[in-house]
């Protein structure tokens, strides 16, 4: 029996991370995360591009355009927090839905380091809170996958 895992050690592999500027409180906190954790795999600040969105909304249009750049791995954060109006639904589901369809077509593996929210507190809380950087966690996800892409080939 062969079992495959990838491994987090980024080996030369290219990465951009896309942040959305939306809830920027929340955002940047993932995407510290996001930076400490992929230079400590090996990511070399050459080979880490960062480009920001207006929001959550815009993320699987840069990701469908990082993808076409080469990239080994992406990372795609953003917060979006429940509201009073449907807007919430429409727009976490767009970005989710936009970015698995982008990693499907594209075989560039996207970590998603989208929250969802119902508050602001909540989101603190896994943007390098009480529970962890889901920053970090989108970013060991996407070279994981990367990896794997690597080890299964075409």
């Amino acid at each position: 029996m062969t079992v495959y895992e990838g491994a987090t050690a980024a080996d030369g592999r290219t990465v951009c991370i896309l942040v959305s500027r939306f809830n920027a409180r929340v955002t940047e906190r993932l995407l510290e995360g996001a930076v400490r954790t992929l230079l400590e795999c090996g990511v070399g600040e050459a080979d880490l591009d960062i480009v920001y969105v207006p929001g959550a909304w815009e993320l699987p249009l840069a990701a469908r355009r990082a993808a076409r750049r080469g990239y080994a791995a992406i990372v795609a954060l953003g917060c979006v927090i429940r509201g009073e109006t449907a807007h919430f639904d429409h727009v976490s589901r767009a970005a989710t839905d936009g970015l698995s369809r982008v990693q499907l077509t594209s075989d560039v593996p996207i970590g998603l380091g989208v929250l969802t929210p119902d508050t602001l507190d909540q989101a603190l809380a896994r943007a390098g809170g009480e529970l962890g950087n889901a920053g970090t966690e989108a970013a060991r996800a996407a070279l994981r996958m990367a990896d794997l892409q690597r080890q299964l080939g075409s």
